[in-house]
């Protein structure tokens, strides 16, 4: 671990200079929000938010992509037969990544690389791009990262992590990956007489968490008497299944494969899918086994909170982002369903049941 003081003169030109090497992304205001997107030619990210909408997992999952192409023309040698779509997976960065949406790609990591299974188009993207991590200084109200295994300086899924001073960036190089992006970029005024400060900016930040949770009797509690509990019809009732708590999760990875023709040519497509939606389960013979809007709220929380605590043993599916807080139209809360699933006892069943 290494840390480095960029002036902020010296960021600029770095970023330009890496630009030579990498393809670069990062937070851009788009109207009246901000999202993650390519920059374009002597574009830097804009670092005036806090976090953005959506989270950038689309960089490396994206909500809608190609994977296999072919034609229908019996005219060519070649019909009928699917060929993978060439993707791009030269060198690129993300610049201005939360810790929290970093640490997000280590829990969906988990899903697309596994001893069994490696899904190639998610690695390719992944291992291809490097992680700049923008600290935290002034968290939302709605953050809570700090009680889901997180926090505004975490640096879990960084190469890089970076806190923005007043004149310049005191940066953490924190992996080979990183270190080759500050060569790149010029960023070698070594500075290890900061640690301190840097320590004491990332208690600061943490101190400025003012929402929590509490997940330690999650693992514990009895998978089945929780996918009973008495509280799920009434969380749902105010439920749309709109989806947008699941588009805007950095940690959610459900995904749907359909094939798209027009005339004679045709292509096989990965898109983001939600658990919300009424049509996720449906089989072919017309049969949905989650028929429900409770069973389908249940489901997410249950995924997030329960179902993911015991199968992998990394916490909580939830980084404390806070995104689905904010955007929910009927203000849903994850805390709030946390509390009441790690509160559950068998015996609140058996009470209303009573």
């Amino acid at each position: 671990m290494t840390l480095v003081t960029i002036d902020k003169e010296n960021w600029t030109e770095g970023l330009a200079a890496a630009a030579d090497t990498y393809r670069l992304f990062g937070p851009a205001k788009e109207k009246d929000y901000h999202q993650f997107r390519e920059l374009e030619k002597g574009e830097t990210p804009d670092l005036d938010l806090v976090n953005t909408r959506l989270s950038p997992k689309a960089l490396i999952f994206p909500q809608s992509e190609q994977m296999l192409e072919y034609s229908l023309d019996e005219s060519r040698e070649d019909h009928h037969i699917m060929k993978e779509v060439e993707q791009d997976y030269s060198p690129r960065a993300v610049v201005g990544i939360r810790p929290c949406d970093a640490k997000a790609t280590q829990l969906v990591k988990l899903n697309f690389d596994t001893p069994d299974i490696k899904d190639p188009y998610w690695l390719g993207a992944f291992n291809a791009t490097t992680f700049i991590g923008m600290a935290c200084n002034t968290p939302l109200s709605t953050c809570f990262c700090t009680s889901a295994g997180c926090g505004p300086y975490n640096a879990e899924g960084l190469d890089i992590l970076v806190m923005e001073r007043e004149d310049s960036f005191l940066a953490k190089i924190l992996t080979d990956k990183g270190k080759a992006f500050a060569d790149a970029a010029g960023w070698n005024q070594s500075s290890p007489d900061q640690a301190e400060a840097f320590m004491a900016a990332k208690e600061t930040a943490e101190a400025k968490i003012v929402s929590t949770i509490a997940t330690d009797n999650l693992a514990d509690t009895d998978l089945l008497e929780l996918h009973g509990a008495p509280f799920w019809d009434d969380l749902a009732f105010a439920c749309l299944n709109c989806g947008t708590c699941t588009f805007s999760c950095p940690t959610c990875w459900c995904f749907d494969i359909q094939d798209e023709v027009h005339g004679k040519s045709g292509v096989r497509m990965k898109n983001w899918d939600s658990c919300m939606f009424p049509i996720f389960t449906v089989h072919t013979t017309g049969h949905n086994p989650r028929d429900t809007k409770t069973q389908r709220v249940r489901q997410r929380f249950m995924h997030k909170l329960k179902y993911f605590v015991e199968k992998y043993e990394a916490g909580i599916m939830c980084v404390g982002c806070g995104r689905c807080v904010r955007q929910c139209p009927v203000n849903i809360d994850i805390r709030r369903v946390c509390e009441q699933m790690n509160s559950f006892k068998p015996a609140d069943a058996c009470a209303v049941q009573s």
